[in-house]
């Protein structure tokens, strides 16, 4: 499909979106940059959202301003970004993201090897209709205008909202390989939005699905993060899974669809999430991260079983380490997220274990890995459907916690204490 030679505009009255439904502060950005003399809009995922009359999650701001003359406006600001520098609007808990009017990156300023297209520098500014054929997809870049209130379309958006179809802008093999996050990005908005990714988009993420390497591992990192917490990620994963994206971006994941263990299969256990997530409250990182690591550990543990009777703990501990090692070299993980995912991980099999003392279920229960070691037991509980009597027992040792402290506290015989040795007095010549 041809993006359309001349922008469609949607009048005021022709559209859905109202001004009292967009955010207070991004309302607030929106009239002082207009004050300033400055052309502003809103653009992205919450024009797209208020068309289809959902609530938006954060609100992006496009403008003709620079990042420094933002700065200047809003004292509250802060400029981020390297390949693509923008401000960070700051009002109490909510961000508004304020980017200036793109145009074709220069490919003088690219970090790539020749042959390559990857785009490590985007700082190039241009025009409305210039930013918005640098956007990904073309539902994300519809364009609400502060000034008259209207919605702008260059690519073709409107129609393929109305379709319910996920398109590139642009030739999509170039596009991906520009930036092969958006490959991830596809398959979040198909599961998020509840449509389809058009079959040329989808052939080129096929095509390209080794591109994934070649991405900001801490961009990869955070996508995956948003997509974990999306509510939707068990369709993500299955788009993930189409487009060939899976097995490059997440082997742990895909290597054990298909290993024949009841508790391998990763589907349900992403449906189990969904639920978790769309229940609120929202899991900690801990949890999400670990319940894409889990089938793997899953599938390792009964391995070791299989192989001889009784596996100790330090092996367990190491396969625990092994996989988050791995995980975490691939998506430059902080210290501080694989610590967490460690320690949870390891907690959880411990929960594992059919020999439950008192002095262990203390021990365990007192353990700040504990509550997120218990999501990830539940969610595996629900996926399986097995393990449910160990699952009662930690939960009613978890709302028991304090009296069983006390309980073990009074049966702890009374430890004799050391005699305090009697300082000589100093004698003073």
């Amino acid at each position: 499909m041809e993006a359309p030679a001349a922008a469609t505009i949607l009048p005021r009255s022709e559209h859905p979106i109202a001004w009292r439904q967009i955010s207070p502060g991004a309302q607030k950005v929106l009239r002082r940059l207009r004050q300033a003399g400055r052309n502003a809009g809103l653009v992205g995922g919450s024009v797209r959202d208020l068309m289809l009359q959902r609530a938006p999650k954060d609100y992006d701001v496009v403008t003709d301003a620079r990042p420094e003359d933002v700065r200047r406006l809003f004292r509250n600001s802060r400029i981020i970004g390297r390949r693509f520098r923008l401000a960070h609007v700051l009002f109490g808990d909510e961000v508004v993201e304020v980017s200036t009017f793109r145009g074709a990156p220069d490919p003088d300023h690219q970090r790539r090897s020749p042959g390559e297209f990857l785009v490590t520098s985007d700082n190039t500014y241009g025009t409305p209709r210039q930013d918005a054929f640098r956007r990904d997809f073309t539902v994300n870049a519809l364009l609400y205008r502060a000034s008259d209130r209207a919605v702008v379309d260059y690519v073709g958006g409107l129609d393929d909202l109305d379709r319910g179809c996920i398109r590139v802008i642009g030739d999509p093999n170039l596009r991906f390989r520009e930036d092969p996050v958006r490959m991830l990005r596809a398959c979040e908005f198909a599961a998020r939005l509840d449509f389809e990714i058009e079959d040329a988009t989808l052939a080129a993420a096929f095509e390209h699905r080794r591109e994934i390497t070649k991405a900001s591992p801490h961009r990869l990192i955070e996508e995956l993060i948003q997509l974990l917490s999306s509510g939707r990620s068990a369709a993500a994963f299955h788009w993930m899974q189409r487009s060939g994206v899976l097995p490059v971006a997440l082997p742990e994941v895909d290597e054990v669809q298909g290993a024949g263990s009841e508790t391998a299969g990763f589907s349900q256990l992403a449906a189990r999430l969904d639920e978790r997530v769309n229940t609120g409250p929202e899991p900690p990182l801990a949890v999400l991260l670990s319940t894409l690591l889990l089938p793997r550990i899953v599938v390792g543990r009964e391995r070791l079983e299989a192989a001889g009777a009784g596996v100790p703990r330090r092996r367990l501990q190491r396969l625990v380490e092994d996989v988050v090692a791995d995980f975490s070299t691939r998506y430059a993980l902080s210290a501080a997220r694989r610590g967490r995912v460690v320690r949870t991980l390891e907690t959880f099999q411990r929960l594992c274990e059919p020999n439950r003392s008192r002095r262990t279920t203390h021990q365990l229960v007192g353990r700040e890995a504990f509550p997120p070691a218990l999501d990830v037991f539940a969610l595996l509980s629900a996926a399986t459907g097995s393990g449910g009597e160990a699952l009662e027992y930690w939960q009613g040792a978890a709302a028991s916690a304090p009296s069983l402290v006390a309980a073990d506290t009074a049966r702890r015989p009374a430890q004799p204490g050391r005699r305090r040795r009697r300082r000589r007095r100093r004698r003073h010549l």
